[in-house]
């Protein structure tokens, strides 16, 4: 029996983005389409049948969705969620904690990593996705942060990635025009 190949996802928060993925516009259904279909490639090319997201706000819970609505097309892939800690979303809107909570009814698997909240749980949780899987797929502007290392660390693990610059996809939106 062959191994079964995996992706990870790891994307910037809603404040790092250079436009507010939580809501709907224009430049959020670009990047969204932009990942869509970075996400087929992978099931059709590249045989590509199981997905973990970190399940933050953002980019994760944003490719997660995606996940979850492409089950419909191709039915035999599978999400798993990997959880930091128990109380990743405490300090959400209830919104968000609801849209988390919708995420996790749908995934084919959970994985709490710790129990309580440390300094060090999200790292651990993101070495843990780029370690199971075979490519990342990151959506990433190039700069420092939890993204960026975790770039750093799957390149250090010859890791296959495959970059999305988010900036590509801000549309601005009442621009306004000044003469001079």
């Amino acid at each position: 029996m062959s191994k079964i190949k995996k992706c990870c996802f790891t994307g910037h928060r809603p404040q790092s983005l250079p436009f507010d993925i939580e809501e709907e516009g224009e430049s959020r259904e670009e990047l969204k389409q932009k990942i869509k279909e970075e996400i087929e490639k992978l099931i059709n090319n590249d045989d590509i049948r199981y997905f973990i997201s970190g399940m933050a706000l953002g980019v994760d819970m944003l490719a997660a969705e995606l996940i979850i609505e492409l089950k419909k097309k191709y039915p035999d892939i599978e999400l798993e969620a990997a959880i930091p800690c128990e109380v990743q979303y405490i300090k959400w809107s209830a919104a968000q904690k609801q849209r988390y909570f919708n995420i996790l009814l749908k995934c084919d698997r959970k994985n709490i990593l710790q129990k309580n909240y440390s300094p060090k749980c999200m790292l651990r949780r993101n070495r843990y996705m780029v370690d199971a899987s075979d490519i990342v797929l990151a959506v990433w502007n190039g700069e420092a942060g939890g993204t960026g290392s975790t770039v750093k660390y799957a390149e250090k693990q010859n890791k296959r990635i495959i970059t999305i610059d988010p900036s590509k996809y801000f549309i601005p939106v009442n621009l306004e025009i000044k003469q001079i």
